[in-house]
C-alpha cells in the first residue's frame, strides 16, 4: 500500500467503514405509560426502508441504569451501557418534554458516559404539547458539551394532532418526511465524523 492510500485510505477501505455505519435510536423515557417505544419502532421502520445504514433501538430502560453517583447504586450494566453507546455511529434521540426539558433518565444516561458519545452525530425526533421543542433545545446544549454534532432537521410530533387520546401515535402523513429530511442529515455527518474517531 502506497503512502498516499496510507494516509487517505483506499475507496474499498471507505466502501467497508460505510457499510458497516450503525445509529442507535434512543429511547428517552422509562416511565409508566411512555409512548415512545411506539414512535422509535416507527422511526426504524422508516429508516429500515433507506438501507443506508443498520438502525437499532436502544431503550435505556433496559439498562437499569442508577442515579449517577448515588450510594449503593447497582452499577453493573453500565459497562453494557457503554459498550452500547462504544458501538454506535450516530444516533436518533426519541425525546419527550416533561416540565420544558427531557426526562431525568435520558439526561442520567447521557451523563454517565463521555468518550463513547464523542464525534458522533445525532438527531432529535421529540413531542409534547409544542412538538417537544424545548426539550429539544435542552438537549442540544447538552449533545454539544458532550462533542455530539446534532443536525438541524428536527421531527416535532404534536400531543394533539399525532396522537390519539395522548397514548396511541398516529402521526401524520407529513411527519414521515421530516423524519427522512433528518436522516438525510444524519448519515453523512455520522460518516464524515467517523473519519476523526
Amino acid at each position: 500500500m502506497g503512502f498516499l492510500s496510507k494516509l487517505f485510505g483506499t475507496e474499498k477501505q471507505e466502501e467497508q467503514t460505510m457499510a458497516k455505519l450503525k445509529i442507535g435510536i434512543i429511547l428517552g423515557s422509562t416511565r409508566e405509560g411512555r409512548v415512545s417505544p411506539q414512535v422509535g419502532a416507527w422511526v426504524k421502520e422508516l429508516a429500515d426502508k433507506r438501507g443506508d445504514a443498520e438502525y437499532e433501538i436502544i431503550d435505556i430502560a433496559d439498562y437499569k441504569l442508577p442515579m449517577l453517583g448515588e450510594a449503593g447504586g447497582d452499577t453493573s450494566n453500565v459497562a453494557a451501557w457503554s459498550e452500547k453507546i462504544a458501538s454506535c455511529d450516530g444516533f436518533v434521540f426519541i425525546v419527550q418534554e416533561y416540565n420544558h426539558s427531557i426526562t431525568g433518565a435520558l439526561k442520567n444516561a447521557l451523563d454517565y458516559l463521555r468518550v463513547e458519545w464523542n464525534n458522533k452525530a445525532a438527531g432529535i425526533v421529540s413531542y409534547g404539547s409544542v412538538g417537544g421543542a424545548r426539550a429539544a433545545e435542552h438537549l442540544r446544549g447538552i449533545m454539544g458539551e458532550l462533542l455530539i454534532a446534532d443536525v438541524r432537521v428536527h421531527p416535532a410530533l404534536s400531543l394533539f394532532t399525532d396522537f390519539e387520546n395522548g397514548s396511541v401515535f398516529k402521526p401524520a402523513a407529513v411527519q414521515a418526511d421530516s423524519v427522512n429530511q433528518m436522516l438525510d442529515q444524519v448519515i453523512p455527518w455520522s460518516k464524515a465524523l467517523f473519519t476523526i474517531r
